[in-house]
């Protein structure tokens, strides 16, 4: 498995991997991935056998961003990194690829002195699997926020300092 920087032509298997998860992250179209990647400070997928099978794409303070969970934690830290979307292929699950990507970002954040890892997950409706992956890197809740009839989100931090849970198998 690499990790690498993400390129415009890794595009197309970036958007199919968002919309085989379409149910719990927002719909992209080539324009919206485009402008998401302009604003990134750090979007990095993980290949395996010359093909892209996740992916990572965050935000620091001061992007360009409509997100209402993005501007959730912009009107509360000064400086973060807000993952706002991580993928990893059904077929690649339960490999670490997620783990890694998180690992990844969190070392991004150390290294430009950001004290903040900033993420949220769907508590309505509720996706169990990503509050067990989260609380296991170390994440805890700094808030919810109601996006519309039947969708709640769990706004979750880590701080940077505080450093992450060692790596689990």
């Amino acid at each position: 498995m690499l990790l690498r920087d993400a390129r415009a032509d890794d595009a197309p298997a970036i958007l199919a991997l968002n919309e085989a998860f379409v149910a719990v992250l927002s719909p992209l179209d080539p324009p919206r991935l485009a402008h998401l990647a302009r604003q990134a400070a750090r979007y990095r997928v993980a290949e395996h056998g010359g093909r892209v099978v996740a992916f990572l794409l965050a935000m620091r303070e001061g992007a360009d961003y409509d997100s209402p969970n993005y501007r959730w934690f912009a009107t509360r830290h000064p400086r973060f990194l807000y993952v706002d979307r991580i993928v990893v292929d059904a077929a690649a699950q339960g490999r670490g690829l997620g783990q890694a990507l998180y690992r990844d970002a969190f070392a991004h954040a150390l290294g430009h002195e950001v004290p903040v890892l900033a993420c949220e997950f769907d508590i309505a409706p509720p996706n169990p699997a990503s509050a067990r992956f989260h609380a296991r890197l170390g994440f805890r809740e700094a808030g919810r926020q109601r996006l519309g009839v039947g969708k709640e989100v769990s706004l979750q931090v880590l701080e940077v300092a505080g450093g992450m849970p060692p790596a689990r198998a």
